[in-house]
């Protein structure tokens, strides 16, 4: 283990013998008779492993049980980690420092025993397709790229290709569908087992999701006959959508970077934790302006439905 302290937490003073790890309440702790052992702080850059921060510190004047207390007790209070180094190997140095600020969100938010290393690590593996057009597909790309995310701009419609063609190439982790798209192609993720995340903005209406997880969640089409059910036009207004688009776009600079957010939180649960549930998973997430609240809407996956979710679920 190399000890180092939590990215992302500053340390304050709260008076000469308290030190304060972090400022807001719902974040930092604190930690009381430090006295002159709090020179130990400052050691805790992760660069030595525990026998050598315990040898630096004794060379401060800071007794071995006292150096040792510390730490088990930044420790126990999330303060402390254990650096990633290794992982830090991983990322090109001149890709590095601009993820740092990714680094210590992770950290901070996730409260992982490395620091938010493996949550790097991931990003750095992982591949997202997007595929649509305009303005709201650049900003979820620059937030995804800025996170630490290669993102690949596939063009409009996406091309169906022989499986075995798909199977050579390098495959993505996740699609994100910017906008309405054919049928066709969206029935290839489907076969393919391909996650992908739906996302658009139209009428002041921002909406994110469903994210699909083939054969598990509720999938496009569930929804379309979902809405079927609800209104028996559904199905003619949804064949005249495929060919029609508002020009302009109701989607103002506000909605396209909230959307943008929204969907990118979304897609960096799906990389960062790939096994639990995301809020987007048979449900859109939801923004009518003026409003600034987002609203969840459940989908249920749908027997008719050539998904098969229904099943698994």
């Amino acid at each position: 283990m190399r000890p180092a302290l939590r990215p992302g937490l500053l340390p304050l003073w709260r008076d000469r013998d308290t030190i304060q790890i972090g400022v807001d309440p719902r974040r930092a702790v604190a930690l009381t008779g430090v006295g002159a052992a709090a020179a130990l702080i400052g050691l805790l850059d992760g660069s030595r492993d525990r026998e050598q921060l315990i040898a630096a510190a004794f060379a401060l004047g800071i007794p071995v049980p006292v150096a040792e207390r510390m730490l088990v007790l930044l420790a126990a209070a999330g303060a402390l980690i254990d650096f990633p180094a290794a992982v830090f190997q991983q990322v090109p140095s001149e890709l590095l420092r601009p993820l740092l600020p990714e680094l210590a969100g992770a950290s901070v938010a996730r409260m992982d025993a490395d620091g938010g290393g493996q949550i790097l690590a991931r990003r750095n593996a992982a591949r997202v397709q997007i595929s649509g057009a305009g303005r709201l597909l650049a900003a979820i790309a620059e937030v995804l790229e800025s996170s630490g995310v290669a993102v690949d701009h596939a063009s409009l419609p996406l091309p169906a290709q022989p499986r075995r063609r798909k199977a050579a190439a390098p495959a993505a982790d996740l699609v994100v569908l910017a906008g309405r798209h054919p049928p066709e192609p969206v029935i290839e993720l489907l076969r393919d087992r391909v996650p992908h995340l739906v996302v658009s903005a139209a009428e002041s209406i921002g909406t994110v999701g469903p994210l699909v997880r083939p054969a598990s969640t509720a999938c496009l089409r569930c929804l379309d006959l979902a809405r079927a059910q609800k209104d028996p036009a559904w199905p003619l207004i949804l064949s005249q959508l495929s060919s029609r688009t508002p020009v302009p776009e109701a989607c103002d600079a506000v909605l396209t970077v909230a959307v943008a957010a929204q969907a990118a939180a979304q897609i960096l649960h799906f990389i960062d934790q790939p096994a639990a549930s995301g809020a987007a998973e048979n449900a859109t997430l939801e923004l009518v302006q003026p409003g600034w609240q987002w609203r969840r809407r459940t989908w249920l996956p749908q027997p008719a439905c050539i998904c098969r979710a229904s099943t698994a679920s």
